[in-house]
């Protein structure tokens, strides 16, 4: 996609969530529903959207730790190396926060589900509005979506914006870890 017109996608986007809007975007696997993780209205349509329980909590994106550590209790050295390091797939690691994390964020946890993405559209996302919600562009029960047609299908107009782009190169969502190793998902 030419840069003028990703720069005027990623602008819409930004203005859709802005606005207190759900979008879809790519992630690494597959298309995300994202809002700004401090918009309970934006959340609870998302909930909506998913027919997802609030109790299960929300993954939020972020391009890097600095963008999300005040709201997390302290980590040590070796947590934020092993959050840090290279991996050969998307993860994302679940964090204790602190309790003045929304209860929409966390669900019924006292720890957050965070993902440092790498998929270049999300970081410039991110890089524009911070931290953002995001879940599998799918109602519970059914398939992530893996393309634009498939969120459409899903979605038809109940979405802010789609934001146009490719996937990063695999197949399924992130892994989930905690920071002693377990894996979740």
């Amino acid at each position: 996609m030419p840069d003028t017109l990703e720069k005027n996608h990623l602008q819409q986007a930004v203005a859709s969530l802005k606005s207190g809007g759900v979008i879809a975007y790519p992630t690494e696997g597959v298309w995300g529903l994202g809002c700004l993780w401090t918009d309970e209205a934006a959340i609870q349509e998302i909930l909506r959207l998913k027919q997802r329980p609030l109790e299960k909590g929300m993954i939020l994106l972020c391009s890097d730790l600095a963008d999300i550590e005040a709201f997390l209790l302290p980590l040590s050295e070796q947590d934020i190396a092993q959050i840090e390091q290279e991996h050969l797939h998307p993860v994302t690691w679940i964090l204790p926060c602190k309790s003045s994390v929304p209860i929409s964020v966390r669900g019924q946890h006292n720890s957050i589900a965070v993902r440092f993405s790498r998929h270049p559209l999300v970081q410039k996302l991110c890089a524009e509005v911070g931290p953002i919600i995001s879940t599998s562009a799918n109602p519970s029960g059914e398939g992530a979506a893996m393309s634009i047609q498939e969120v459409i299908d899903y979605f038809q107009n109940q979405l802010g914006y789609i934001l146009p782009g490719e996937l990063g190169g695999y197949s399924k969502p992130s892994e989930i870890r905690t920071l002693d190793g377990q894996r979740v998902r």
